[in-house]
């Protein structure tokens, strides 16, 4: 008989690349019953995942209340063995389900508290009070679940003396996603274009991004692909006010079809953080999957991400918080596409070697059949 294992979320939408098209899907194939409980769509099985849907919230109040609530029935509604928190919002699920006698799994996606301290629509003060209060349940929750899984080293430091089973499990591209399909195609027949994907805001340089643009001389070809959704919305308003923005092709959501369509037009990927705290230790998915897609990047010069790129070999470092500099390096690789089209194989090669998704289910693999083993 499978061992059945339920992954919640109260946040994330049932096609979180992390949740879903990775771990679910990796414990679908090693054999496990794996059920998802999300937010959004309907009841469906896909990929050997059966999906439980709960009704989506309109408000952050009611997120955290009603819809907290309707996980934790249908967590206890599907008698699993061991549950996989995804949100901080559903410790006091996990800690009820523990005492049910449950085995259970917190999944750290982020530093939270310091995340908070960079939501600048907030007072410092209320920041800062939210933020050491979200560290005091993490800390003592910690000490009661079965494991943690974190989603770089360094926020598995923050836990290891609280807990004896910490695991970290990067959130690495699956490897055969996004490369190339055609790799005979010329370099040269890309587009003049720079790729950004993912959340549009303030904290990841769309106005620098921008601005860049318009430092380019008139006579570069170059434009941005730009794709995702602005967080807050209004920020569409100012950034179209801005010099360079005529250079800007916009492509709103994409699917993950679509996200590779897009990187496959692209002679390099921005992904430029600001110098906040959640952002210096972090190691962002999208910097991997440019690298997966075979094309260089433009990434923050922090020590972690210069650790990589300069070890790859595979893209250019910059300070985010200078247009001039973000300019300069999209002119040379623009400029030296046999320079940039080697970075971008050097890219693909750590993939393929190291920063993939394949190495780290063997651990999340590994911590389910050792929590499975002591439970029997």
């Amino acid at each position: 008989m499978r061992s059945k294992v339920v992954h919640l979320t109260s946040v994330h939408p049932p096609s979180d690349i992390r949740i879903f098209f990775k771990e679910c899907r990796s414990l679908a194939a090693a054999g496990y019953e794996v059920v998802l409980v999300a937010p959004g769509g309907k009841d469906r099985f896909v990929d050997g995942v059966q999906v439980r849907a709960i009704t989506k919230a309109a408000r952050r109040l009611e997120r955290m209340t009603k819809t907290v609530w309707a996980v934790y029935r249908a967590a206890i509604r599907e008698r699993a063995e061991i549950y996989h928190l995804h949100d901080p919002e559903l410790i006091p699920v996990g800690l009820l389900l523990s005492l049910r006698g449950k085995r259970v799994i917190y999944d750290i996606h982020e530093d939270v508290p310091r995340l908070i301290l960079s939501k600048y629509y907030l007072p410092v003060w209320v920041r800062s009070f939210i933020g050491n209060v979200v560290e005091v349940i993490e800390t003592l929750a910690a000490r009661r679940f079965s494991a943690l899984v974190s989603a770089t080293p360094h926020i598995a430091k923050r836990f290891r003396h609280l807990n004896g089973r910490v695991v970290t499990v990067q959130n690495f591209p699956l490897l055969g996603e996004l490369a190339d399909d055609t790799p005979a195609t010329s370099w040269q027949r890309r587009e003049a274009a720079v790729a950004y994907i993912g959340t549009i805001m303030v904290s990841r340089s769309i106005r620098e991004m921008v601005g860049a643009l318009g430092l380019l001389p008139e006579n570069r070809a170059a434009e941005l692909l730009l794709a995702g959704t602005y967080f807050p919305e209004s920020l569409r308003d100012e950034v179209i006010e801005l010099p360079g923005w005529e250079r800007v092709r916009e492509l709103g959501f994409l699917d993950r079809r679509a996200v590779k369509q897009a990187l496959g037009r692209a002679r390099a990927g921005l992904v430029l953080l600001y110098p906040e705290p959640n952002y210096v230790y972090a190691k962002p998915i999208k910097m991997f999957e440019y690298m997966a897609a075979g094309i260089p990047v433009i990434a923050s010069d922090f020590p972690l991400l210069r650790e990589i790129v300069e070890g790859a070999d595979c893209g250019r470092l910059v300070d985010p918080l200078d247009p001039h500099a973000i300019a300069d390096a999209i002119e040379y690789l623009l400029g030296y596409p046999e320079k940039a089209e080697e970075m971008g194989r050097n890219g693909r090669r750590a993939v393929e070697e190291r920063y993939n998704w394949e190495n780290e289910e063997r651990k999340l693999l590994a911590l389910y059949r050792e929590l499975l083993s002591k439970s029997s």
